[in-house]
């Protein structure tokens, strides 16, 4: 029998059930932090020594030199060009629809000016230098790769540095290939909160980027938001997590595979279906029994499913909707027959995936739209990861003579009203000077 929670809109408790099934579970991090800033420390200090010692230590890797943790860009092609017709292609395609979209989020540049001949604009310019952190040893996560290099490599990030732990030296084709496509400049075997703080810092080899994006765990979140400050940062994720709304119309068996998508990622995933037939939902349910035994990770969905999954009876798809917008879900299915429509009042999700034919998993590939996505309900207020996160926006301001004579004027006013006198006569020099001509 598989284990998930049921609940209702109908419980009187429900909404207090709801938040105490999508809080965050809370983490023994003492540990982790405590590590994570004695690594900082020695990196920021030592430079490469501590790098090639936690390396050692980490990952069994005993190399005299950073250098020689270098992955060379000829081994990146080498390595793209070893790969079977079937997953060459596959990869190649995925880059290109990714790039295709990143190509139409670039900010550009604009200006335009006043009757009094003041120019205001935005000045729009790539970042000089950015960190991509992998996952790395026999797990192979190209995926991964494409969706933050690729944005970084559209934005004109001329130094895009790569970094991707390898346990023993083992380091998947498939990434080496990715990187060679997504634009990756230079690449370092190393991880851990070891490789972030080398990205932060910068060492006598590595140099300091500008920003650290890409996924980690939990040593190497802890890291990136100790950095962060000295460098930018994409986010602090934490598990993956999908709801789902569905009208009961859909193949429950594909919604249940659709759950497991989500599931499989680690026990701590967050799977959820929202469903106004409660038939549906135990024929969802029936789905999910039948079919795990099947799963290569069926041990992995079934503790996700019984530690943060459910299956919701709601009124309505309009009390779906409310559910949904108080969770500001990751991925949100929409598995109904109008799901434009009721794309319109969702109001906080990171990525949306409208209708019967759309599971979440073309997200993660090769949709196009970047499947680094805001988790932990910061959909409130974030966005995915996106051509624009590896741009800098700065202000132009040109004043003419009679435009810094009456803007000048106004800024006196405010800067005496503030008691900044310094302020007020920088302002007003300009305003007697135009005066007497």
């Amino acid at each position: 029998m598989l284990e998930i929670t049921r609940l209702s809109t109908t419980q009187p408790d429900f909404w207090e059930s709801l938040a105490r099934l999508t809080r965050e579970a809370a983490n023994e991090t003492d540990g982790v932090e405590e590590a994570v800033t004695a690594i900082l420390g020695a990196v920021r200090q030592e430079g490469d020594a501590a790098v090639l010692r936690y390396t050692r230590q980490f990952d069994r890797l005993d190399v005299a030199r950073v250098a020689d943790l270098a992955i060379a860009p000829e081994r990146l092609r080498a390595a793209f060009d070893g790969l079977d017709d079937q997953a060459r292609d596959a990869l190649n395609r995925a880059a290109e629809r990714i790039r295709a979209y990143a190509e139409r989020q670039r900010m550009e540049s604009w200006e335009y000016t006043e009757a009094d001949g003041t120019v205001l604009g935005q000045k729009v310019a790539p970042l000089d230098r950015v960190g991509l952190y992998v996952p790395g040893g026999k797990a192979a996560y190209p995926s991964s790769v494409l969706m933050n290099a690729v944005p970084a490599s559209v934005a004109g990030v001329a130094d895009i540095v790569m970094v991707v732990p390898t346990p023993d030296g083992e380091v998947a084709p498939l990434v080496l290939a990715a990187a060679h496509l997504g634009g990756v400049t230079r690449v370092y075997a190393i991880g851990g909160a070891q490789a972030i703080g080398a990205l932060a810092y910068g060492t006598e080899t590595i140099p300091a980027v500008d920003k650290i994006v890409g996924p980690g765990n939990a040593y190497v979140a802890a890291a990136k938001r100790r950095v962060f400050g000295r460098v930018g940062i994409d986010m602090i994720a934490g598990p993956s997590e999908i709801l789902i709304i569905c009208d009961g119309q859909t193949d429950p068996d594909w919604i249940a595979m659709d759950l497991f998508a989500q599931a499989e990622h680690d026990e701590m995933a967050r799977a959820l279906l929202v469903c106004p037939d409660a038939f549906y939902l135990d024929q969802v349910q029936h789905s999910m029994e039948r079919l795990l035994p099947g799963m290569e990770r069926s041990e992995i969905i079934r503790a996700a499913l019984a530690n943060r999954g459910a299956l919701i009876y709601v009124r309505d798809l309009v009390e779906a909707e409310e559910v949904s917008n108080s969770i500001a879900p990751e991925h949100l299915e929409l598995s109904v027959a109008q799901p434009r429509k009721m794309a319109e009042r969702v109001r906080h999700a990171g990525a949306i995936f409208l209708g019967r034919h759309t599971p979440e998993v073309l997200g993660d590939y090769c949709a196009g739209p970047n499947h680094v996505l805001p988790t932990s309900a910061t959909a409130r207020f974030a966005s995915p990861l996106g051509v624009y996160d590896f741009q800098k926006r700065s202000s132009l301001i040109q004043a003419t003579p009679a435009g810094a004579a009456e803007l000048g004027r106004v800024a006196a006013i405010l800067a005496r009203a503030e008691g900044l006198t310094a302020h007020a006569e920088s302002a007003a020099y300009r305003v007697r000077d135009y005066e007497q001509e």
